[in-house]
């Protein structure tokens, strides 16, 4: 842990204060930048104040943090120091040339203003603000990524610009209101890591009334696959080995390829009907209590004859400013008077009407589109389903932060078709 006045680091006096970034765990998965699942901001006396006199980077220290940064938090924090997890990031184009593009369409409302960049990680949105011309930007993280992001800032002759503030951004303090929140915070299944609750709690202590977050909405998808070249390589494989039946491996098998969500690649020809919406999300709205559960009934009806082998889950997010009409704004599941195939048909309809805006910028993570490294979310059955075409798929959907760790996500998947029912319970860890 570096210290000293000479890199322009203040002592970090607390090992409770971290702060927010955008990262992996050890196994290669994002994870986000808030601490803990629990969000209340505190105008607290911490010990530090900006810009420092070397190059504009602050630790954040302070005797009382507002929310308790447990050990699941320390390490998540710890993974993002790792340059690989940022590497990847930042190679996949789709993501980066995305949020890129989308501060270029936003220049006029960010040139001259105050930005405050969510989990900066490496620096690079900062950087790219900055180089659109904002007066200022705040880049907070609570990884040790933030001393490379100084450095990267200095590099670059921006430490006029870009203050680096290192600790949770429910810790840190920002002395003036902002005009513009910018943060990459999503996780696989869009809500595993809790990263968002952070930039919530950006929201709430900073923005300015009628102020602009990027990216402003998302949507969270999912639909019925079949995919019988992977169950095949993971399970099938076992009933001849060389010649010997090893079938009695099949239950371990299964379990150990199918007890948890994979995140893998797959196409649209894997898809078996249209997705439906999970949740939408506005970040102009949305509060951390929504985030704690989120239920949605879904019905489908298969356009395929084919084995139903489990379900794929997958994301957009779109950067506009504050919607006029939200959807789904502060509810977790769709109104009693509209049916799930209804919600179903009009989710679909919303997201092309998105996709196809002269004004929206949509960064999707679907089937059908460009792969990037957030790929999609597969929850896969121990034994596939045979459905016929125009068969009806149905049931309902519990994503929920772990009481163990927030940053995990607990699943609860019932689905029913041809008259036989299902559950299955699953954690993304």
């Amino acid at each position: 842990m570096l210290s000293g006045s000479n890199n322009g680091y203040q002592q970090h006096t607390n090992s409770s204060n971290a702060t927010n970034s955008i990262s992996s765990s050890s196994s290669g998965r994002r994870v986000a930048a808030a601490a803990g699942g629990t969000h209340r901001f505190r105008k607290g006396n911490n010990n530090s104040r900006f810009p420092s006199e070397n190059g504009g980077f602050v630790r954040v220290s302070g005797d009382k943090p507002p929310t308790r940064c447990t050990d699941f938090d320390m390490a998540y924090f710890q993974s993002y120091s790792h340059v690989g997890i940022h590497e990847e990031m930042i190679k996949d184009r789709i993501r980066t040339e995305t949020y890129r593009a989308a501060i270029t369409q936003y220049q006029s409302s960010i040139a001259g203003k105050v930005v405050v960049d969510v989990g900066c990680g490496t620096g690079i949105l900062s950087i790219f603000c900055a180089l659109a011309g904002a007066k200022r930007v705040y880049a907070v993280d609570a990884s040790e990524i933030a001393i490379q992001a100084n450095e990267v800032v200095k590099a670059n002759n921006l430490s006029d610009k870009v203050i680096v503030l290192h600790g949770r951004v429910e810790d840190v303090e920002i002395e003036e209101e902002v005009d513009v929140i910018i943060s990459e915070w999503m996780g696989y299944m869009l809500l595993y890591e809790s990263m968002l609750g952070s930039v919530v709690v950006a929201r709430d202590r900073w923005l300015k009334p009628g102020g602009l977050i990027l990216p402003s909405h998302a949507s969270l998808y999912m639909a019925p696959i079949t995919h019988t070249e992977r169950y095949s390589e993971s399970i099938d494989f076992w009933r001849n080995v060389y010649g010997i039946d090893m079938s009695a491996m099949l239950p371990l098998a299964k379990q150990c390829a199918f007890e948890e969500p994979s995140v893998e690649t797959i196409t649209g020809e894997n898809v078996l009907t249209w997705p439906f919406v999970v949740k939408h999300v506005d970040c102009y709205t949305i509060t951390t209590q929504e985030l704690e559960s989120v239920t949605a009934r879904y019905k489908f009806t298969s356009m395929m004859r084919a084995p139903l082998h489990g379900f794929a889950f997958w994301f957009d997010v779109e950067f506009s400013g504050p919607a006029i009409f939200p959807i789904n704004s502060h509810t977790q599941s769709p109104p009693s008077s509209i049916s799930a195939s209804d919600m179903n048909s009009l989710g679909s309809i919303q997201s092309k009407k998105r996709a196809k805006s002269d004004e929206a910028l949509v960064l999707s993570t679907a089937p059908e589109e460009p792969p990037t490294h957030w790929q999609q979310t597969l929850l896969y059955f121990y034994d596939p389903i045979e459905v016929n075409q125009d068969q009806v798929i149905e049931g309902s959907v519990t994503l929920s932060q772990s009481k163990e760790n927030a940053r995990f996500l607990n699943i609860h998947l019932e689905y029913a078709s041809a008259g036989r029912s299902f559950v299955k319970e699953s954690v993304m860890r």
